[in-house]
């Protein structure tokens, strides 16, 4: 995947974080790449008979997000991640104006879920053991990696995570990279959102920002000439939509959403509608029926 391919993206450049509770509908915004299903019948008492007949959806997601999911000037979130909501959202005839976007951060993803104020999660959310303990996943969507940003030039040479013993790196609380980070080094600058890290490493406070690759691809890509990506991921990070625990039917649903995303070519038009104005379109995931 190629971190230099560059494309301005005057919308990401003029979007702003905001709190955590904000929420908006995605009455504007980039178009979905699905049809929206007229009718669908469904099995009574599942989550998708109930989401369906209501005509509307919650969704997770992150607001602050590049490519995945960015709050833009107009108050909609955009990105892979909101093209993803819609194609599940549009399988169960829910158009895009009925979804209700939430902002999840990382610490605050499975307390939405198990709490009911979100439907489902879609977030730059890593599948892992731990959360499957108190959430489900379907997926996964993507596959990202782990990875480093540092200030243009990269003066201090750092090449991988080996290159952070003494140094400090800031990261997002209770993200999967503030887990993986701390094997390398124990001076963790952890806030509550990356674009928080940018600060910090702009005035040497931190020598690296540390998450997902496509993540920082994206805040590099919004600060153009200040930041670069050192392209050298040292985990595997498959993205998933998390749901409430034990709602088989509803997982399975999603993952043939997914499935059928790949195959008739809405997923890759999600992409190259969003992610792929900077980033290379890349092969989908196998989706995991666990």
């Amino acid at each position: 995947m190629t971190f230099t391919k560059r494309l301005a993206i005057s919308a990401l450049a003029l979007a702003s974080v905001f709190a955590l509770s904000a929420c908006t509908d995605s009455g504007a915004g980039a178009p979905s790449a699905a049809p929206v299903a007229e009718a669908p019948e469904f099995a009574a008492g599942t989550t998708m008979a109930k989401l369906s007949e209501a005509g509307k959806i919650t969704i997770g997601t992150k607001f602050d997000q590049p490519l995945f999911g960015l709050k833009g000037p107009d108050g909609t979130p955009v990105g892979f991640d909101v093209e993803i909501g819609k194609l599940v959202a549009a399988k169960l005839g829910i158009k895009p104006e009925n979804i209700q976007w939430v902002e999840t951060v990382s610490a605050n993803r499975e307390p939405f879920i198990q709490n009911g104020q979100v439907d489902l999660v879609v977030a730059t959310y890593t599948i892992n053991d731990a959360r499957k303990l108190v959430v489900d996943f379907a997926g996964p969507y993507y596959q990202a990696g782990q990875d480093l940003l540092v200030l243009a030039g990269n003066k201090e040479k750092i090449t991988g995570p080996e290159d952070l013993a003494g140094k400090a790196v800031c990261t997002v609380s209770g993200s999967t990279s503030e887990k993986n980070i701390a094997a390398y080094t124990t001076n963790v600058l952890a806030t509550d959102t990356y674009s928080n890290c940018l600060g910090p490493l702009r005035s040497g406070e931190v020598a690296a920002v540390t998450t997902d690759n496509v993540i920082l691809a994206g805040l590099a890509d919004q600060n153009k000439d200040e930041f670069e990506v050192v392209d050298k991921p040292f985990t595997k990070e498959p993205y998933g939509i998390g749901l409430k625990k034990d709602d088989a039917e509803f997982r399975t649903f999603i993952n043939d959403v997914l499935e059928e995303s790949f195959d008739d070519g809405s997923w890759a038009a999600a992409w190259k509608a969003t992610a792929g104005k900077v980033l290379d379109t890349p092969t989908p995931p196998a989706v995991n029926r666990y």
